[in-house]
């Protein structure tokens, strides 16, 4: 039995808009592209041929990805009203020991992950070390950059 996929409802959508998108539109352009390159003659010399297998194998790959990643998804809920501990879906604020800015990151999925966009992973040390923790605990995390201390200011 494969693993479950922790997905917020959009990232869900955004997951299922991607798999109709490859299944379709990607799909008939590269099988255009790779007609195309077949009419052209000799394969073993026909670049736009060759690159065109490997993206079809790309696309191919990741059809395969999202299709299991899709069987077997657990949908996070966002907006739990009263939550006292952190908890996938949760959004945290902490305070890193040392500093006064304050910094607010939604624990998610690793599928969904994206640190830039302040959307962290459970599985991440900082998302591991947030896990459980309520408001006024400290949490720790080892990261490759060395271990931060952190501060759990709130939890919506």
């Amino acid at each position: 039995m494969s693993d479950v996929h922790y997905l917020t409802a959009d990232g869900l959508k955004r997951l299922k808009e991607e798999l109709e998108q490859l299944k379709g539109p990607a799909r008939e352009d590269l099988s255009r592209r790779l007609r195309s390159a077949i009419q052209m003659g000799d394969l073993s010399e026909n670049a736009d041929y060759i690159q065109a297998k490997e993206e079809q194998g790309f696309l191919e790959g990741r059809i395969q990805e999202l299709t299991s990643i899709l069987s077997n998804v657990a949908i996070i809920e966002e907006n739990l009203a009263h939550r006292d501990k952190v908890d996938i879906g949760a959004r945290v604020t902490i305070q890193e020991e040392g500093f006064d800015d304050l910094e607010t990151y939604q624990v998610v999925g690793p599928k969904e992950a994206d640190p830039p966009n302040n959307r962290i992973s459970y599985e991440s040390p900082i998302g591991r070390a947030l896990l459980g923790k309520k408001v006024g605990e400290l949490a720790i995390a080892d990261t490759p950059n060395g271990q931060f201390v952190f501060k759990v200011i709130s939890i919506e």
